[in-house]
């Protein structure tokens, strides 16, 4: 597909060039094998090239008047709508996302890159009196220089916009490693929109490489202040050690361990409407995906009949075709590891009401149920379509097996009491939660992120501010200050 091979380069200060690497990426549909495109790495001098140019370039950046670097992403945006369909063909080919989960992408993407045009005009100083006679302070809020970013396979358009956009908006430059299952949607197709928008040389690169090749140089270069991460906890604690070795700060969006519950009192058609997507949106590859599905005793054996059901009915195929549900998982890795999990937790003694079947790299959807309390499928992030339902007693047990789990990103509560549902809300550890919806969930404006081990900090609105730019303070003596010597 000439939309990829054209894509299919490394993009340093403004140029499109081959990686200098000893080997190749290849960019392969998911779904049916196809050999998208082939893309050299970047080695280390690479990376560091891609560096020195953002760091020459950003200054001038910082000094642009902030309504020029408005027009850009006002520009940024009226080609990401002209390009729809193609960027949208681009997400089923590249990630196997159905069309359904290509438009969900791609109407995030325009909310946020919307969001960025006004972050241009939002940092704002104040000026703080001063306990000294005839002194003034000034807090200037500026950028915090270089950024780099690392995005992740399953939404990679949007969730490396979401750190590009406000960054460059802010009056920074950027570094982007793309995930290198989807080097094009996460990466140079970002790096073609910005271009075009009219953004200067040097202040978007995209390096397509892997750690097989560079190590941790992106996270030690000595240029970049910030990198903004989105992926696995496990990468991500990793991320963070190299980072605060090196004085960097962080901002980590890792999985999730969501619980979704489903109260005695709520409507159960509409919780098994949310859950099911909850789930099972993108096969199930969503950090905020409703793993565990706690179901109050009194009402089980409706909303398992009913669960069963709408999950039995799902479609499953090829994304490129409109009424498929559900794609193939993003490589056979994957596929492999989430068939491996069911089979590994019904041999342990759970019960599978739906027990799904790999063919290549679709998987069909699976229910487990009667799990162990002490299983270990429980604790972890499964980044496929399986959904385990857990039965409880009660607020409080629905609260402490929410809280059962080192994660703690999104969740949803069902009650027909709102006020219930909030209190419910309170109680569970986590980032985020929503009463009477489901799990996934991104608004441009709303702090997002988690606690405990799915991640530190928070994007969007004032959120992504704070991440972007650094405060500085500069006095002013109008008078004279006394010395003691």
């Amino acid at each position: 597909m000439s939309f990829f091979t054209d894509l299919a380069h490394q993009y340093i200060d403004g140029e499109w060039r081959p990686g200098k690497g000893s080997w190749d990426i290849i960019d392969f549909n998911p779904y049916n094998g196809e050999k998208l495109a082939s893309i050299t790495v970047a080695t280390v001098d690479e990376v560091d090239q891609a560096y020195r140019a953002a760091e020459r370039a950003q200054q001038e950046w910082a000094d642009t008047n902030p309504y020029t670097r408005r027009a850009v992403l006002e520009k940024a945006l009226r080609i990401v709508e002209e390009r729809e369909p193609e960027i949208s063909e681009a997400i089923v080919a590249e990630l196997g996302g159905t069309a359904l989960k290509a438009a969900f992408e791609l109407h995030l993407a325009k909310e946020f890159l919307r969001e960025a045009v006004q972050l241009a005009l939002r940092p704002t100083g104040q000026i703080l009196p001063s306990p000294t006679e005839g002194k003034e302070n000034r807090v200037y809020r500026v950028p915090v220089g270089v950024v780099g970013v690392i995005s992740p396979f399953n939404f990679p358009f949007l969730l490396s916009l979401k750190s590009v956009a406000p960054a460059l908006a802010l009056g920074n430059a950027v570094v982007l490693k793309p995930h290198q299952n989807t080097p094009i949607c996460g990466g140079t197709l970002l790096a073609k929109v910005f271009e075009d928008a009219g953004l200067p040389a040097g202040l978007l690169n995209v390096v397509v490489t892997d750690i097989a090749e560079i190590g941790d140089a992106l996270l030690e270069h000595p240029v970049p202040r910030l990198i903004s991460f989105t992926g696995s906890d496990k990468v991500g604690r990793h991320v963070a050690t190299v980072c605060a070795a090196n004085f960097k700060q962080t901002v980590l969006e890792l999985g999730g361990n969501s619980a979704l519950i489903v109260l005695d009192d709520a409507d159960v058609d509409y919780a098994v409407d949310a859950a099911v997507f909850s789930r099972y949106v993108h096969q199930g590859q969503v950090c905020m995906a409703a793993n565990r599905i706690l179901i109050d005793r009194a009402i089980e054996k409706e909303f398992t009949e009913k669960f069963v059901a709408k999950v039995a009915s799902l479609r499953v195929g090829d994304p490129a075709d409109p009424s498929t549900q559900i794609g193939p998982l993003i490589n056979s890795s994957q596929a492999e590891a989430v068939s491996k999990i069911v089979d590994q937790t019904v041999e342990a003694g759970a019960t599978a009401l739906l027990h799904g079947r790999a063919e290549g790299n679709l998987v069909s959807p699976s229910v487990l149920t009667a799990i162990a309390a002490d299983s270990p499928v429980l604790q972890q992030e499964i980044f496929g379509p399986v959904a385990l339902l857990v039965p409880f007693d009660g607020e409080d047990e629905a609260v402490r097996i929410a809280n059962d789990t080192p994660y703690g990103l999104s969740g949803a509560v069902h009650t027909g009491n709102i006020e219930r549902g909030v209190r419910v809300g309170q109680r569970i550890r986590t980032g985020m939660i929503h009463i009477n919806d489901g799990t996934v969930h991104d608004e441009p404006i709303v702090p997002f992120g988690g606690e405990k081990s799915s991640g530190l900090g928070r994007l969007n609105g004032d959120s992504t501010i704070e991440a972007f730019t650094t405060q500085k303070w500069i006095s002013v003596q109008h008078g004279r200050s006394q010395f003691p010597f």
